[in-house]
C-alpha cells in the first residue's frame, strides 16, 4: 500500500537575509544580505553570515534554564509559525504532534561565554545551564515551548542534519505516529565551529564564491527555519526524498559523488519522476574546492539536459545544521508564493575549466507556472558521507 503523502504548510524563518520572510524574500531576490559581512573572532577577522535582527523573544519562566542565542534563534522562527502549530493542537491534540530538528552546534556559544567567565572570575556564571549547549536539548526544548507532547527528536549529521529532519519527520506521519510535525533546523555562531572549519583551511576570509575557478571555502553562518508538516492537503507537496551515506572519508566529500548521486536518484524514485521534471535544483555549493567539483561532476549526470540551480550560501553563509532546511525553504517560496523568483547565484562570473558546466541562475528567473505539477530540489551533503536530496512539488 502506498505511504500517504505528507505537506509543508507554514515556514518560519531567521538568517542573515533577514529576520523574518518578510525581510527575507525581498532580500533573497535582490541578492542582498546585511548579515554578511567581515566579523573578528578568535581567529582573527572572518567572512561570516549573522543574524542582526534582535532576539527579544527569550523562553517563558519555567524553560528559562535554556535562555541561549540558539535558542531565541528557534523561538523567532516558531513564533511565525505559532499559530498554524496551535490550529493543530487544536484539532488533533498536543499529545499528536511531535518535533523533528537538526542542530550542528546547539548553544555552544553559550558555553564558550561561560568559560571564559569562568577563566576570569573562578567559577560558572549564574545564568549558565549545560542544557543550553546539550545537542539534543533542541527538539525537546522546542516541544515545551510550543506545548507539543509527541515525539521530540534531535538530529545532529552536521550539515545535512535538518535536511535529515525531513525524512525523519516524514516517518512519523507516514506511520500515524503523529498528526503533525514541527520540523526543521537552527544553528548559532561559536567559535568552535569558525576555528574547526579554519584548522581545516576551508574558510574564505571573503564572501564565499561557490562554482568559480577563483573558490577558495566557506562562510559559516547562522539562523533557523521551521516548517509545519502533516497530512493534511497543502499547496506544497513533500514529494521525494533520498538519503545516502557513502562514508568515504570523515571531511572530504567522495570525488566521484556516487553516494551524493545515489541520494539524488533515491529521491526521484520516490517521487516516481524523470530528473526532466525537476524545475530547479539548491545546491549545497559550500565553495570548497572539493565540495563543488563533486556536486558539479554528479549534477552532470544525472541532469545530461541542464537545470536551473543555484547555491545560496554566500547569502546566509553555511547554516551547518539549519543549512538544509534554510535552503529547502527557499525552494518551498518559489512554490508556495507567486512571484518569488528563483534564488539567484552569487558569485564572479568566473567558471572552474576543470567543472561540468551548470545552469546557474545569474539573473531574475521564475519557475514556469503551468497546470501539471511542477518540481524543486534541494540537496545537502556532510562530513562522514551523509548525503539526503528532497523533492518538492506544487
Amino acid at each position: 500500500m502506498k505511504a500517504p503523502s505528507v505537506y509543508l504548510h507554514a515556514l518560519g524563518m531567521i538568517n542573515a537575509l533577514g529576520g523574518d520572510l518578510d525581510s527575507i524574500v525581498p532580500a533573497l531576490a535582490a541578492a542582498r544580505s546585511p548579515g554578511m559581512a567581515n566579523a573578528h573572532t578568535g581567529i582573527g577577522e572572518a567572512f561570516l553570515g549573522s543574524v542582526l535582527a534582535p532576539l527579544e523573544l527569550a523562553p517563558p519562566a519555567d524553560l528559562a534554564r535554556y535562555d541561549c542565542r540558539n535558542n531565541r534563534l528557534l523561538l523567532a522562527a516558531l513564533a511565525q509559525i505559532a499559530p498554524a502549530v496551535e490550529a493543530a493542537r487544536e484539532r488533533y491534540g498536543s499529545h499528536r504532534i511531535g518535533v523533528v530538528l537538526g542542530t550542528s552546534t546547539s548553544g555552544i556559544e553559550a558555553a564558550e561565554a561561560a568559560f571564559v567567565y569562568q577563566a576570569q572570575a573562578g567559577n560558572l556564571p549564574a545564568n549558565f545551564n549545560y542544557r543550553q549547549m546539550e545537542i539534543g536539548t533542541v527538539a525537546p526544548f522546542a516541544a515545551a515551548a510550543l506545548g507539543v507532547q509527541g515525539p521530540a527528536l534531535t538530529i545532529s549529521t552536521a550539515c545535512t542534519s535538518s535536511a535529515k529532519a525531513f525524512a525523519s519527520a516524514r516517518r512519523l506521519l507516514q506511520l500515524q505516529l503523529c498528526d503533525a510535525v514541527v520540523v526543521g533546523g537552527v544553528d548559532s555562531l561559536c567559535e568552535l565551529t569558525v576555528q574547526g572549519f579554519a584548522s581545516l583551511e576551508s574558510t574564505s576570509g571573503v564572501r564565499s564564491n561557490p562554482m568559480s575557478r577563483n573558490r577558495c571555502g566557506i562562510n559559516v553562518g547562522e539562523g533557523a527555519a521551521v516548517f509545519l508538516m502533516s497530512r493534511d492537503e497543502a499547496a506544497v507537496r513533500l514529494a521525494g526524498v533520498g538519503e545516502s551515506s557513502d562514508a568515504h572519508h570523515i571531511s572530504s566529500p567522495d570525488p566521484r559523488g556516487v553516494g551524493g548521486e545515489l541520494a539524488l536518484r533515491q529521491a526521484l524514485a520516490d517521487a516516481d519522476i524523470a530528473a526532466s521534471a525537476i524545475g530547479y535544483v539548491n545546491l549545497h555549493a559550500t565553495a570548497t574546492r572539493k565540495n563543488d567539483e563533486m556536486e558539479a561532476t554528479l549534477m552532470a549526470r544525472v541532469f545530461p539536459g541542464r537545470v536551473a540551480t543555484s547555491g545560496t550560501k554566500p547569502l546566509t553563509g553555511h547554516q551547518l545544521g539549519a543549512a538544509g532546511a534554510t535552503e529547502l525553504g527557499f525552494a518551498w517560496l518559489t512554490l508556495a508564493r507567486e512571484g518569488v523568483p528563483l534564488p539567484r547565484h552569487l558569485w564572479d562570473g568566473e567558471p572552474d575549466p576543470a567543472l561540468p558546466v551548470l545552469d546557474l541562475v545569474e539573473t531574475e528567473r521564475c519557475l514556469p507556472r503551468g497546470g501539471t505539477a511542477q518540481y524543486v530540489m534541494s540537496n545537502s551533503f556532510a562530513f562522514g558521507g551523509s548525503n539526503v536530496s528532497l523533492i518538492l512539488a506544487r
